[in-house]
Order: C-alpha cells, then sequence, then structure tokens
C-alpha cells in the first residue's frame, strides 16, 4: 500500500509538473515577440493575460520598480540607483518563480531514493515469515520453498517499478526547469537593460533585427 500511495504521488506530481513546464515553455516563445513591439503597452499584449505567466509578472514587476524608483523619496536614490533597484525587484521576482517551479521535485527525489529499500525491507520481511512457515510445517523441499520467496522478491521488483519512474522524471523536470529559468534569466536581463537605458542587449547576430521599444505603457 506504501508503494502504492508512493507510485501515485510521484506520478501526480510528474504530470502536473510537466503540463507546466509545457505551458512556461509557450510562454518563453511568447516572450520573444515582445521585443518586437512598438512599446511596452502592446508588448505585453503579445504576452497574454495569464496571471502565471512569469515573463510578464516580470516585465510588470520591472515596470513598478522603474517607476517607483522614479517616484520614491531622495534618500532611497542616495541608497540604491535605479539600476541597482531594478535588478534586486527582478532578481526577487525570477527567485519566487524559481521556488515555485521547484515545488514537488522533494517527492520525487525522497520516492526515488527510499522506494528500493522499502521494496527490499518488504523482501526481507516476506523470506522471513515464508521460512518461519516453513519450519513450522517441517516441510522443506523446493517447490515449498521457492513460491512463497519467489512471491517475496516481488517487493524488490515493486520498488524498482516505483523509484525509477521517479528518478527519470526528476531528472527530466530538472532539465525543462533549467531550460526555463535560462530564458527567464535572459528575458530578465534585456527588461533590466531596456529599464535603465531604453534598449534591449541584442544577442550576437540580432543587430538590427529587433529595435528598441518605446517607453510607452
Amino acid at each position: 500500500i506504501l508503494l502504492l500511495a508512493m507510485s501515485l504521488a510521484s506520478w501526480i506530481v510528474i504530470l502536473i509538473k510537466a503540463l507546466d513546464i509545457i505551458k512556461f515553455k509557450k510562454h518563453a516563445r511568447a516572450a520573444q515577440d515582445f521585443w518586437h513591439s512598438e512599446d511596452f503597452a502592446a508588448g505585453l499584449t503579445k504576452l497574454g493575460a495569464d496571471p502565471t505567466n512569469p515573463f510578464r509578472h516580470l516585465a510588470l514587476e520591472g515596470r513598478e520598480a522603474t517607476a517607483h524608483h522614479r517616484n520614491t523619496k531622495a534618500h532611497l536614490h542616495d541608497s540604491l540607483d535605479v539600476s541597482d533597484w531594478v535588478t534586486r525587484c527582478l532578481r526577487n521576482c525570477i527567485d519566487e518563480f524559481t521556488a515555485r517551479l521547484q515545488s514537488g521535485l522533494a517527492i520525487l527525489a525522497s520516492v526515488g531514493s527510499t522506494a528500493p529499500f522499502i521494496g527490499l525491507f518488504g523482501t526481507v520481511w516476506g523470506i522471513y515469515h515464508a521460512l518461519l512457515a516453513i519450519g513450522t510445517s517441517g516441510q522443506s523441499t523446493i517447490d515449498k520453498v521457492a513460491g512463497p520467496i519467489g512471491e517475496a522478491l516481488i517487493m524488490t521488483a515493486l520498488g524498482l517499478a516505483v523509484a525509477i519512474p521517479a528518478v527519470l522524471g526528476y531528472n527530466a523536470l530538472v532539465r525543462g526547469n533549467k531550460s526555463i529559468l535560462g530564458g527567464l534569466n535572459s528575458f530578465a536581463h534585456d527588461l533590466h537593460a531596456y529599464f535603465v537605458t531604453g534598449a534591449r542587449v541584442n544577442a550576437p547576430g540580432e543587430q538590427g533585427k529587433v529595435l528598441p521599444m518605446k517607453k510607452g505603457g
């Protein structure tokens, strides 16, 4: 029953996180169109209205941070310039999303590391009781021994059957998360350059393809 619950929990996590990664990758592709907009408001429109879109949330946080720094009192300007302030706000936003993105991975790691040992414990426990039963009955022929011990060994196989998908799912989700976070960090870098200088920092080979957006919206 314990292995069944662990398997069910790991598959639920894998499916939910996989759907999230697919959704966030779509958002990442939409974020590329953000920089082909006439102004900031048009760029936000291209990012969509999904409140869970981390790229949209990052853009809004950057805009709010810039406006807050511009309108705040002078003593804050003395401690942090606009570049440091925007960097700090964008970093906090990414850290919050990272924590949310990695939620549930601990379950997969725990299942992958403990399920084989639970299965092995079940096997040892089954063999122990099988030997006790054989000793009590006094029948120690091979056909009487093989059946109970073979049934006990099934627990080891079940433990591996639960652990292997959890480990594979964990590794796949970690790779997917790294890809999304890489795109989000790159987007944040471009947003920082835009809010500080008014133009995106073009990647190699992009010169002439992406026009600096107007600071509107």
